[in-house]
């Protein structure tokens, strides 16, 4: 409770009470924030056809994606901190800011290299709205209520993601690709104008100083680590001086950055974070998890498109029920968490759906039907729900309140990292059963098992770290460990 004033110590309201107050239409506000983040993927993933065909540079297309979440990913633990030390709210509106200003430059480009900038502006913005709206969304409710509304939230991030393909099919469709960028500035404008007069959170100047040489070492290993994933086996040999060259920039800045994390005055991202176990369990739980979402949202559209010969937006109304999966379990166990005050199962139970989804995407074929494949997504789904957000709440109930922006944002930073590494993982192991040219749908249904069958193992590592994640007590209302809901939120 150090960066709290006295004053505003008092016990949380009831959820009833904190809707009564406003806490609903803050919530939205957060949460509309954060769709933006999550709506980019699949939207930009759904266009990038047109991209390619508009800007050229078909071999560079991938980068699109790779650069957004290499930037996500490398400020993640920056927002954190800066939310940490001089307010959650304002550092969130800089980054929604920062978003927008990027998705504009991208609807905008007239080259393939400017686009890259832009989403790498984008990408800088969009690392700060998860962590920050998660964080928040932790300072505003306790542990032991929390699961209910991470439940909800699971429900509107699903929307957001199947949005993404939808709108951006009909805008590949009856407009332009670039409608997937522009479409993120009336989302600002809502977020924007709810969150400037309703939330007010505490803020107490705290005097510190940036960790840049930290900052700068892990961005230079995860940019090594994006580049070897991504062009590994493709633009270069996996046995060539390129790849010997991206491997040794990755482990000499990997363990430059350990070093320098262990030594910095205020490190970039605090290692005495992860002397706590359920931090050090819960990340590689997000870091599964989020490998496998990505999977779905990426490697499904694949099966419906290319071997079932569907369009892009029916491909989006079929990706339909591995959201609600999401959603619904990620509800049910957050509602389970609040009646019991019990997360650890749901990571396990999330880990064994998350492997038996995989499983039985192994067996598809050229004759397999859409509704049999979406079923097998749908499984992977549930699992996905089950272990994402229980294991966050698991670590914002663990670390103290001072440092609940940066714990958020180093489970987030996993689960993000997860779909940066995976993605082209997953896309080396379809790229390389497929030809480069001329790829007919059997081609593709003969390769899409192997990369479900990549997938296994990751989520038999999902189940191992579940059964690892320690049960503590949640805090809960009247214990002291809480702020006020009703404090942070402008009266009417």
């Amino acid at each position: 409770m150090r960066n709290i004033p006295e004053a505003i110590r008092k016990p949380v309201p009831t959820a009833t009470d904190s809707t009564a107050r406003g806490f609903v239409v803050v919530f939205i506000g957060l949460q509309v924030g954060m769709m933006m983040s999550g709506i980019d993927g699949t939207i930009v993933a759904t266009a990038l056809p047109s991209i390619s065909r508009d800007l050229g540079g078909v071999s560079s297309i991938a980068w699109v994606v790779s650069a957004y979440l290499l930037f996500q990913v490398a400020t993640m633990p920056l927002y954190g901190k800066l939310g940490d030390l001089h307010g959650r709210k304002r550092v969130l509106l800089f980054a929604i800011g920062l978003f927008v200003l990027g998705s504009v430059a991208c609807g905008l480009a007239q080259s393939l290299p400017q686009l890259l900038v832009a989403r790498a502006v984008q990408g800088v913005g969009g690392g700060g709205l998860p962590v920050l709206g998660m964080a928040i969304l932790g300072d505003l409710v306790p542990p032991r209520q929390l699961g209910r509304w991470l439940g909800y939230q699971g429900m509107l991030f699903a929307v957001a993601i199947v949005i993404g393909p939808l709108v951006g099919g009909l805008f590949v469709d009856h407009l332009s690709w670039r409608w997937a960028f522009f479409i993120n500035v009336p989302f600002a404008i809502v977020a924007v104008a709810i969150l400037v007069p309703r939330l007010h959170l505490p803020f107490r100047r705290v005097e510190h100083a940036i960790d840049y040489l930290g900052s700068a070492l892990l961005t230079v290993a995860l940019a090594a680590l994006v580049v070897l994933a991504t062009a590994g086996g493709k633009d270069v040999d996996w046995i060539s001086p390129e790849s010997g060259a991206l491997v040794l920039v990755l482990l000499v800045c990997s363990v430059a950055f350990v070093w320098r994390e262990r030594h910095a005055a205020e490190p970039f991202v605090p290692l005495r974070l992860f002397q706590n176990t359920v931090v050090r369990i819960a990340a590689p739980v997000n870091f599964t998890s989020g490998l496998l979402f990505y999977l779905g949202v990426f490697f499904l559209p694949v099966f419906f498109q290319e071997v079932a010969g569907v369009d892009a937006t029916a491909s989006g109304l079929l990706l339909i029920p591995f959201m609600i999966g999401t959603a619904a379990s990620t509800t049910f166990a957050g509602n389970r968490v609040e009646r019991t005050g019990r997360y650890r199962t749901w990571p396990i139970l999330g880990g064994v759906a998350m492997t038996i989804g995989a499983l039985a995407l192994t067996t598809i074929g050229l004759d397999t039907s859409v509704a049999v494949v979406a079923a097998f997504g749908t499984v992977i789904g549930i699992g996905i729900g089950f272990a994402m957000q229980t294991s966050i709440l698991a670590v914002q109930n663990a670390v103290d309140v001072a440092d609940l922006g940066m714990a958020t944002s180093t489970a987030l930073l996993a689960r993000t990292l997860g779909g940066t590494i995976g993605t082209p993982l997953f896309g080396a192991v379809l790229a390389a059963g497929v030809p480069a040219h001329h790829a007919t749908a059997a081609d593709f249904a003969d390769a899409l098992p192997w990369v479900f069958a990549s997938a296994v193992p990751v989520g038999l590592l999902a189940i191992l770290f579940g059964c690892l994640l320690p049960q503590r007590p949640l805090r809960g209302v009247g214990d002291g460990s809480e702020v006020t809901i009703d404090t942070f939120i402008a009266p009417h």
